[in-house]
Parts: C-alpha cells; sequence; structure tokens
C-alpha cells in the first residue's frame, strides 16, 4: 500500500513560489546581461564556466560538457563549434581515441568569462539572502 505523502500547507506553497520567482528576476537579469554585454547564450555562458571550473590541463571530452550542460551531444557539438568560430574555446581530438574530443577555453574565452562571472557575482551576493531565506523554508 502506497504511503500517503503530507499536503502541503500554504506557507509550502508560498515558499516554493517565491524560490522560482528569485530565480526567475535572477535569470532574467543573467539573460539580459549575457545577450547585451557578451553576445552569449546562456548555455554558452554555461560551458564555459563549466570548463573554467570543472576541465583538466588537458580541457574537458564533449561527452563530460553534456554532462555538465545537461543536454544531449549533438547540442555540445552545436554549441561549441559556436564558440570554436568565436575564438572563446578550442577543440582538440584525442591522440589516443580519435572518437574523443577534447574542448579548453582560449584567453578571449577566459577574459570574456571573468568579466562576466564577476558582474554575476556581484549580483549573487546581492540577491543570495533571499535566495536562502526561501531555501530555509522549504527545509521545514
Amino acid at each position: 500500500m502506497p504511503v500517503k505523502q503530507p499536503s502541503l500547507q500554504r506557507r509550502d506553497y508560498v515558499a516554493m513560489g517565491s524560490f522560482r520567482y528569485a530565480l526567475r528576476k535572477f535569470l532574467r537579469f543573467s539573460n539580459d546581461l549575457l545577450a547585451t554585454k557578451a553576445s552569449l547564450t546562456p548555455e554558452q555562458y554555461e560551458a564555459l564556466l563549466a570548463l573554467k571550473s570543472f576541465a583538466s590541463g588537458a580541457g574537458m571530452l564533449v561527452g563530460q560538457l553534456s554532462d555538465r550542460l545537461q543536454v544531449r551531444h549533438h547540442t555540445t557539438v552545436a554549441l561549441t563549434n559556436k564558440l570554436v568560430a568565436r575564438g572563446l574555446i578550442t577543440k582538440k581530438r584525442s591522440a589516443t581515441d580519435r572518437r574523443q574530443v577534447y574542448v579548453q577555453l582560449t584567453a578571449a574565452g577566459q577574459a570574456l568569462l571573468e568579466a562576466v562571472a564577476a558582474v554575476h557575482r556581484k549580483a549573487i551576493r546581492i540577491h543570495s539572502t533571499e535566495l536562502i531565506a526561501v531555501l530555509r523554508q522549504l527545509q521545514k
């Protein structure tokens, strides 16, 4: 017999709605910033962030980047091709397994990421109090 889930209270709905609202405000700010100041899509920015944060010395495999971005392999290939065309990343096949392609940030990609990430970090610091308060409500 399935276990009955406890019913949600009004405060639960308010907290969930507030959480989504806070996220949407931040994402709207982020999307506007990326489009106007960097000509990047959110997915491109996330790819640059993933490469900066999780790539090894050789870079990151396209499949690993797909996992980080939670998109299909072919979507990552198209995304990385656009970033290569802009000179923000490089792609290089593995010497031992030609099926594997490593992706790395270029100096231009690094510089653009630093500029955009600094603005994001400032915005996160400003809005973190609101997000943390809502998350605490959801933990109760």
